[in-house]
């Protein structure tokens, strides 16, 4: 089947039964991660469930190809359909998808992950061609597509936001899919409690200058106790010309993620289990580092962090010291922090 950009969005909420197998492919690679996230929870709750989902890797395919059948057909210890994802999708796995499709199992879904593929591409063929298979093409929004995920993005934060604030931002933050969901994200972030329409104001703020590698730098260097690394990153940001208040609420963000998850490990829950809870989840090429700043921080120690960092927020705006000063000497402070 071949879907036609119309079909996209019902396809990807309700996927074709008779589709067994689902090509999700294109230029878009922060696209097609989510589309395959997002067809996945259609079979199962968690995409990280051992008993329910496989992970496959294509060269390892070729060295055994009855292992794609063999991991469709096994039957679940609890129950269900299963999830087989495959990624680094090419046309190396025409043969061994196409055999596949010959008899294909009615309890499991194939979902291949695949970059940029031509029309002359042999898997995009079998899988526009076939009846029980499925080509879901991923391309980079243009404007009018990324106006649509801004105000979809921020209704769910339960937030308005002017509409020269969205052309600012359709200009601005062009690119995938990954890229336009951090940059929002980092919006809402400074945004924080205040109930205002978002302002042009705001998103010039929040989003212009640094990216979001840049953020990620300074919070996890200051997370890690990484004095030198904090402060050198926290001068990029402030070169960019980076809004103070970004800044700040970027890390008094990532401290109160880290303090949700020790709560409930504290509470008797393992360590997976809880950064699960969290709302985005950590980003998987972050997770373990994430996880050694939880075994590195205690509860208290990360009670008094999130105080110096709300206190320090209050002294900027009533103290005539400039904020770069105040900052630094936060920044020193939390990553010469003894934790116990």
């Amino acid at each position: 089947m071949k879907i036609q950009f119309r079909q996209i969005e019902n396809f990807v909420k309700s996927p074709d039964k008779r589709a067994r197998a689902i090509l999700v492919y294109g230029s878009d690679s922060g696209l097609v991660s989510e589309r395959c996230s997002m067809i996945g929870r259609t079979i199962v709750d968690d995409l990280k469930d051992p008993f329910n989902v496989a992970l496959l890797d294509v060269d390892k395919l070729l060295e055994d190809p009855a292992r794609l059948a063999d991991e469709a057909s096994a039957i679940s210890m609890m129950g269900g359909d299963r999830l087989i994802r495959i990624e680094g999708g090419s046309d190396k796995l025409t043969v061994i998808l196409k055999s596949y499709l010959e008899n294909p199992s009615d309890n499991a879904l194939i979902i291949v992950q695949a970059g940029e593929l031509s029309p002359r591409s042999s898997l995009r063929k079998l899988c526009e061609s076939a009846k029980n298979a499925a080509a879901l093409p991923c391309y980079v929004e243009d404007e009018r597509g990324v106006a649509n995920i801004i105000r979809e993005a921020i209704r769910f934060e339960n937030k308005t936001i002017d509409q020269d604030a969205i052309s600012w931002l359709c200009t601005n933050i062009s690119g995938d899919r990954a890229k336009i969901r951090s940059e929002l994200e980092k919006l809402v972030v400074y945004k924080g409690n205040d109930l205002s329409p978002i302002s042009l104001s705001d998103v010039k703020s929040a989003c212009g200058g640094a990216d979001q590698q840049d953020f990620d730098n300074f919070i996890y260097a200051v997370a890690s106790k990484k004095t030198e690394d904090a402060l050198k990153a926290y001068n990029i940001l402030m070169q960019e010309g980076t809004a103070f208040i970004a800044i700040l609420r970027s890390l008094q963000n990532h401290f109160r993620r880290l303090h949700i998850v020790k709560s409930y490990m504290h509470s008797g829950m393992d360590i997976e289990t809880s950064m699960k809870k969290l709302t985005p989840p950590v980003f998987f090429k972050q997770a373990p580092i994430f996880k050694v700043q939880i075994h590195n921080w205690s509860l208290s120690t990360l009670d008094i962090v999130i105080r110096k960092l709300t206190d320090l927020e209050v002294q900027c705006k009533r103290t005539a010291m400039p904020v770069e000063i105040l900052c630094s000497q936060a920044i020193l402070a939390i990553t010469k922090t003894r934790t116990g």
